[in-house]
């Protein structure tokens, strides 16, 4: 009788998830939440295996994230993966769920990824203009201040230093918090950083899962 990671390991082998979806900045195609699914479902039920995909709020450094869990269970075990991405503070053109909902399926893609060993190149997808957007005025703001006192500006030394150790945390994510706690980043930099988280708990689960 096959283990649920001998079954794992056989969907993983022969998915293939193609790239369904066009990002018309950076011109390439990318393959969504929806297009994974579709994707893996007739091998997912010829092993017998249900797919549960679910969404947790959390809050680290004061920004809101959706952490997304997907599951794969036979029955009588199962095996599980996490992806994170960050709620936009104001995103143009959509309201409140419009933005949750995007950050979950965002979440819910990088959780696909890391369960069933799918590398993305490009990202983030639909959303992700490449620079090529439309002039706004420069905002002027205040810097950042925590517990009164000015968290500092990241450069390239900093955010090198930031992204090792995360990759070298045995909690990827506690070492994220600890980061944006510290320093200030842009939002480029936070998004390299939470891609950084995503990619270092996939790369510890994929270990993880060798060992057994």
């Amino acid at each position: 009788m096959k283990t649920i990671i001998h079954k794992l390991s056989d969907v993983q082998a022969r998915l293939k998830a193609p790239k369904g979806q066009f990002n018309s900045f950076g011109k390439y195609k990318y393959r969504s939440c929806e297009d994974i699914v579709e994707s893996v479902k007739p091998l997912l039920t010829e092993h017998g295996l249900a797919l549960v995909m679910s969404d947790t709020i959390v809050e680290t450094g004061g920004r809101v994230y959706v952490q997304a869990t997907v599951t794969v269970s036979d029955g009588e075990a199962e095996v599980s993966a996490s992806g994170f991405a960050r709620e936009e503070e104001n995103k143009k053109g959509m309201d409140g769920s419009q933005v949750t909902g995007a950050a979950s399926s965002y979440a819910r893609k990088y959780a696909l990824n890391g369960l069933f060993c799918i590398d993305d190149g490009k990202d983030s997808d639909a959303t992700n203009t490449h620079g090529k957007l439309q002039y706004q005025p420069e905002r002027i703001t205040a810097p950042p201040v925590e517990n009164g006192k000015i968290k500092p500006q990241v450069d390239d030394e900093t955010m090198e230093k930031a992204i090792a150790f995360i990759q070298n945390s045995k909690n990827p994510q506690q070492a994220y918090a600890m980061s944006v706690e510290k320093y200030t980043f842009t939002p480029e930099q936070d998004s390299e950083l939470l891609e950084t988280v995503n990619k270092t708990v996939v790369a510890k689960g994929a270990k993880s899962r060798a060992k057994k």
